[in-house]
């Protein structure tokens, strides 16, 4: 996967606009773009979304601290990137937009489930210190699904200017 100058310089402002859109929306806990982004840039870069995605949890380790809650982060946004690579490319353009925001949303419902692992291991958590910690999230992590199937109403119009914009910047080269 190597980059050119062009794609390195989109995928490093692709993860800053991801790590500005979370800041912004701090303001409402569970409730951010971050999904949306990924299922997005997915579609449209493949492999090469990790680039954004990495970059904004580099980012976010960088300015809120490299600290325990953190390390979740190196795996959470891949299971998503993964499931959406999983998907296949040629689903009816009718199906697109509620299977990309379904997912989005399943994310967002299971995100304490998935962030239970890495918790369990760095504070020697038993299975049933694990499950009581994810039944103690569940409130957030349904806050944190409908939102992410709400902002996934976005998913389809940041694809159509994505590639929009990956078309033209291919004309100029």
């Amino acid at each position: 996967m190597k980059l050119r100058t062009k794609e390195l310089t989109i995928f490093a402002m692709l993860g800053g606009l991801m790590y500005v859109s979370k800041m912004i929306m701090e303001v409402a806990p569970n409730v951010h773009l971050l999904s949306v982004f990924t299922v997005a840039f997915t579609v449209v870069y493949r492999k090469k979304a990790l680039y954004p995605i990495y970059t904004y949890v580099f980012l976010n380790g960088l300015f809120c601290g490299f600290s325990t809650w953190w390390i979740p982060y190196l795996y959470l946004w891949t299971v998503l990137w993964a499931v959406v690579m999983l998907l296949p490319k040629n689903m009816p353009k009718c199906v697109r937009p509620i299977v990309y925001m379904l997912v989005c949303s399943a994310h967002g419902f299971l995100f304490g489930t998935l962030y239970a692992p890495a918790q369990a291991i760095l504070y020697g958590l038993d299975l049933k210190g694990m499950i009581a910690w994810i039944i103690a999230g569940l409130p957030w992590d349904c806050v944190h699904g409908v939102s992410n199937l709400v902002c996934g109403l976005l998913i389809m119009p940041i694809v159509k200017v994505l590639t929009m914009l990956e078309n033209y910047s291919g004309k100029m080269a």
